[in-house]
């Protein structure tokens, strides 16, 4: 009597979906760590450069690099220049200028002047731009970790550095390092580098009118001029003066 042949079983339908199952689960769940990964890093690196230039001056900036690349590629000269100075030795008169020029609550608000922010909205959607929307709280944000640009990626990146420094670094060392950080003129950074590119001084003795010709020239400070300014810039810088007045005395602490 011939043997029987042992028969194989065929794996089932029903084993192979549940190993395509784990398979799936396995993929998922590598994606969802390294997800969360990146975020606990991205989260730990920006809260450890936050707290680190609180106290350590910001040597540059991405734009700086964007603009000496720019140059580079067009065939121009790369000119530099950029130095830190403390705040103490920056013209009250500097500072007074920037916040009537740029930005009028910025003693007062948390960051975000949402009133600034709805009116630039409306303005825009009637097909009309206006400046103003951004605080200098956000605009330091951008200058010193962030790309220029207009998504809306970018700007929430923006406003997460925004809370960061307004919390780490209060409104004084926002002022300090805007000041020492902003484009000035064509490869100009800083209120060093600015009051001896225009003025040939230095960035304690400015006078309100020469204060007000740097803060006039913030929208595009590598087309106007502080010096030998046009027209538009000449009254921007007479009705940033009469702003100033209205600014008052400088306090950082909000007492």
């Amino acid at each position: 009597m011939a043997a029987k042949k042992p028969t194989t079983k065929k794996p089932t339908a029903s084993k192979s979906k549940t190993s395509s199952k784990k398979s799936n689960r396995s993929w998922g769940e590598k994606i969802k760590w390294f997800l969360i990964k990146l975020m606990l890093w991205f989260f730990g690196l920006s809260i450890a450069s936050v707290v680190i230039f609180k106290y350590v001056p910001v040597p540059f900036t991405p734009l700086m690099v964007i603009r000496a690349i720019e140059n580079k590629l067009a065939g121009k000269e790369v000119y530099f220049d950029h130095d830190w100075e403390p705040i103490e030795k920056i013209s009250k008169n500097l500072q007074k200028a920037v916040i009537a020029s740029e930005d009028g609550t910025f003693l007062y608000h948390n960051g975000f002047d949402f009133k600034a922010l709805q009116k630039a909205y409306k303005s825009n959607a009637r097909g009309r731009r206006i400046r103003g929307g951004s605080t200098i709280s956000q605009q330091t944000a951008k200058n010193v970790f962030l790309w220029q640009g207009k998504s809306y990626f970018r700007k929430g990146l923006e406003a997460y550095f925004t809370v960061l420094i307004e919390i780490i670094w209060g409104k004084e060392r926002i002022m300090e390092v805007y000041l020492n950080s902003i484009e000035m003129g064509d490869g100009v950074y800083g209120a060093y580098a600015a009051t001896e590119h225009w003025y040939r001084r230095d960035a304690s003795s400015l006078t309100p009118m020469q204060a007000a010709g740097i803060a006039a020239i913030l929208p595009n400070p590598r087309k106007f001029k502080a010096t030998g300014s046009s027209s538009y810039i000449v009254r921007r810088k007479e009705r940033i003066v009469r702003e100033m007045r209205a600014v008052g005395k400088i306090n950082y602490d909000g007492k």
